[in-house]
Order: structure tokens, then sequence, then C-alpha cells
């Protein structure tokens, strides 16, 4: 495995520093065995510790939670190219994966959850390499306009994790070609294409590698944190995780049952964009699904199976999201963009 260097502590506020920082790795390139072991390392996580998992996946499309796995990516395509897809717990966009890519978790209890903090550790990385950054809309990391690092966010009762990509060489054909988002989405970016949009962090600073950036992003986390630090690297042989890799791997949670429907609404918010999906009998929904790449995965809990049994007209769908949806300012633009369905 080689030596490991652990970058060094620094304390310059005089601060006594309780909490434990933890540095983990995984020698894997399997975008399932990945998940997996973040989300145990989220399930293990202690109350004085923060955790910064850094990882990588080989060819590979992971989209978000509530995302069509259907209609979000060349799947078929990937597959037969030897690539895997995967679902993660967060939400979020479709986003590609290679080795020109690394992977960033931050993972703690809720209460040491400061995004602000998280960022910084990012963008005091890339200072290091004299490279600025700088976060911009709901998700995204910028580099002169131009996306290199797209972010999502998980909350399970008292613990939390950060987590996204830093692009440090990816391939930008493969990543336009695997990526299929709907015109909508491209449009409101002002853009034509995902290619258009993206760039990696090597078109700014020739000489970065991932091997420098997972260096610079170990010492900007402690730097920033402070604390007693410890270092893990993973291999794909750990029993505890085999349920988790038996879940992540599975045709039902990466594609889930996609009947054929008759009708479906689709449109783009300032929040995210949202697909909803109705089959239809004697005039009432009988099967439905929503789709959605808002980072909010609870956003619309409940409501596509409150949606069986309901008319097929227009007051009743809008009477039933104002009762189930919590969220005000959402559920009003969700009724309002009811009163353009045809029906």
């Amino acid at each position: 495995m080689g030596e490991l260097k652990l970058p060094h502590l620094s304390n310059k506020s005089g601060r006594c520093n309780k909490m434990k920082l933890r540095l983990a790795k995984s020698n894997s390139f399997n975008p399932w065995h990945n998940l997996s072991l973040e989300e145990y390392l989220m399930s293990t996580v202690k109350d004085d510790e923060i955790i910064l998992y850094l990882w990588q996946n080989e060819h590979t499309v992971v989209i978000g939670k509530n995302q069509n796995a259907w209609k979000e990516c060349a799947w078929q395509q990937l597959e037969d190219d030897k690539g895997k897809l995967a679902r993660r717990l967060s939400g979020g966009g479709a986003v590609y994966h290679d080795l020109g890519n690394l992977n960033f978790t931050f993972i703690m209890n809720k209460e040491h959850y400061d995004l602000h903090k998280q960022h910084t550790v990012i963008v005091n990385a890339l200072k290091s390499f004299d490279v600025a950054a700088e976060f911009s809309g709901r998700n995204d990391m910028l580099i002169d306009g131009k996306k290199f690092s797209g972010h999502a966010y998980y909350f399970n009762k008292n613990k939390s994790y950060h987590h996204g990509t830093l692009m440090v060489d990816s391939d930008l054909e493969k990543l336009g070609y695997y990526l299929k988002p709907s015109e909508k989405k491209i449009k409101s970016k002002g853009v034509d294409s995902v290619r258009s949009r993206v760039t990696n962090i090597k078109d700014k600073n020739p000489n970065v590698t991932i091997e420098k950036l997972k260096q610079a992003m170990d010492d900007s986390f402690v730097e920033l944190y402070g604390g007693e630090v410890s270092q893990e690297w993973y291999d794909e042989n750990i029993e505890s995780i085999n349920e988790l890799y038996g879940k992540y791997s599975s045709w039902d949670w990466r594609f889930g049952q996609s009947p054929v429907f008759d009708i479906s609404y689709t449109e783009k918010f300032p929040w995210g964009e949202v697909e909803f999906e109705f089959s239809l009998r004697n005039g009432e929904i009988t099967e439905s699904k929503i789709y959605t790449d808002a980072m909010d995965t609870e956003l619309f809990k409940g409501l596509s199976e409150n949606f069986k049994g309901c008319k097929f007209q227009r007051d009743e769908i809008k009477a039933l999201i104002d009762k189930t949806m919590l969220n005000e300012e959402i559920k009003n633009d969700v009724i309002d963009w009811v009163n353009d369905f045809e029906i």
C-alpha cells in the first residue's frame, strides 16, 4: 500500500480542538462499492468526528435519488461500453465519473454541518494551485464561469453528508455523450449542451493531478477544522457493507419500476426539474410517478402514492398537492404549473 503522507496539523488561532478528523480513501473504482462505503461511513460516524472521504469511479453515470434513470442518461450505451449506472441517496442531477474526476464527501453529525466551511475546504485546496473557484446557484462550483464541480446533500436523522465531483482531467466528450438532460434544463442555463458549460481544473493549471488534489484537500481540511487526525484506506472486501452493495448494485434501486404511463408533464423551476407521470382509467389516476432533480429528496414524499384514485381533474390534482406538500413556496410553483396542464 505504500507510505501514507498525513497533512501537518495547524492551530494558528491557538484554539483547543477536540474534534476528531478522519481522512478516508477508497481503493476501489466501483461506484456500487464506493456509494455503499459512503453510506456505511455516514451510519457509523461518531458525534465528535468529521470524515473527509475521497473516492473515484471508473466510467460511471450517477443519478440523483429521485431521477428517472430511463431519461437522464444514455444508460444502455453506457452499459454496452462496460460502464456502470449508479443511483445515490442524495438529490440533484446526473453526473459522469471517470478516473479524471475526484469525488469528495464530508460526513458528520448534523450539528457540525457547515456548508460554507465545507466549500472553503475546496476553495482553499484549489488556491494552493493558484486556481480561483466560486460557488454558484444551488449546487455548482465554477472556474471562470464554467462548472467543474457539482454538489449534492443528504440528511438522515442526526447524520448528514455533502458530496460532489472535482473534475481534474475528465473526458468531456464522454460526459456530453452519456448525459442526456432535458431541453428545458439546458435552456434554463442559457447554453447549447452539457459539454459547453463544463471545464477541467487542468484547463486552468496543467500541473494539477488527482494525487496532488487529494493531498491538497486533506491539507485544507485539517488546516481549517483542526483536531486529532487519522487516515484509513478501504478495499472492496468489506463484509460490513455487503448488504449495502447488494442494494446499490440492484436493478430495483438503479432503475425501479417504470410502467408505461398514459401522460407525462415536465417543467423546470429554479429549485429543480419535475416530471409527473400518470396512468389513467375511467377518469382516475391509477398509477403515478414523480421524478425530480431537486436537492431535497423528501420534497414530494407521499404525493405520488396519494395521487392514486384521484380524479384526473385540474382542481382535484391541485387540492391534493396543496394538502400533501409542506414547502409553501415550491407548492405554489407546482400548483401554478398544474394550471397549464392539458386536461
